[in-house]
């Protein structure tokens, strides 16, 4: 029995679960600073969540720390800064004064992330790598809270006049979206199958570089044009394929399932 206890607690570990942690507190935070109106806080939050979850997985299985408890772990996590923070962020800042379809709009997107979250779970093991089967939760998170961001940080700036309530329908739809996209078989990109160990040409050095640039130069535009053309991109991969007569399959060739 001590034996069998000693194994159950050294398959936690330290560092990829730390960093769950964080991408956790990420999430709690941003909705401390939306129920205080600090919406531009809150939505920062969010991206800041997205990295720690991009790295949890990867410090994993880098330093060979992958778990079962981690991976639970860190589905709770996503489900927090993924999808319930997203959904309170933007039922404070507008939907709230749409009544019931405020919240029902709200709701969608949390059912959507939280089914998202499921089926990734239980379809890991057959899902072709380099796709995701729906618009992946923290993909939708930025969706949301970038939108939030940009407009916020458009009307600080006094660069539009636009009332919060003016944009009501515009938000309600686009949280519908995200939440129903998460929940589709539409194939998303993973990039999972980049080797970044792979020597490449010098001139992808500068295009970083040139990047990088230009995303400090106006993180909330250029953040929600990066997320947006992401979260329309399987919609336009998928009817690509339709198009040129071409089965689209999340599946791996042993459990193969055009959509």
């Amino acid at each position: 029995m001590r034996d069998r206890s000693q194994r159950r607690r050294q398959t936690i570990y330290l560092l990829p679960n730390l960093l769950t942690t964080a991408c956790l507190f990420s999430g709690f935070y941003a909705m401390v600073m939306a129920m205080s109106s600090q919406f531009t806080e809150a939505a920062v939050a969010i991206f800041v969540a997205m990295v720690l979850d991009s790295l949890d997985g990867r410090v994993a299985r880098l330093t060979n720390t992958a778990s079962d408890f981690g991976a639970n772990y860190d589905s709770l996590s996503d489900m927090v800064s993924f999808g319930v923070a997203p959904a309170l962020i933007v039922y404070v800042w507008v939907l709230k004064d749409m009544g019931k379809l405020g919240w029902f709009a709200a709701f969608i997107y949390v059912a959507g992330a939280a089914l998202r979250l499921a089926r990734f779970n239980t379809n890991i093991e057959v899902v072709d790598k380099r796709f995701f089967q729906g618009l992946p939760s923290p993909a939708a998170a930025a969706l949301v809270a970038g939108f939030v961001w940009l407009i916020t940080d458009l009307r600080e700036t006094k660069i539009i006049d636009l009332g919060v309530s003016e944009l009501a329908w515009v938000v309600w739809g686009l949280m519908v979206y995200a939440g129903v996209t998460m929940v589709s078989n539409v194939p998303f990109y993973s990039f999972k199958d980049a080797n970044l160990r792979r020597s490449v040409p010098f001139i992808f050095i500068g295009l970083g570089a040139v990047f990088l640039v230009l995303i400090s130069q106006d993180p909330p535009s250029m953040l929600f044009a990066l997320v947006a053309l992401y979260s329309v991109s399987g919609y336009a991969m998928y009817l690509w394929q339709k198009s040129h007569g071409r089965s689209v399959s999340l599946f791996a060739d042993d459990e193969r399932k055009d959509l």
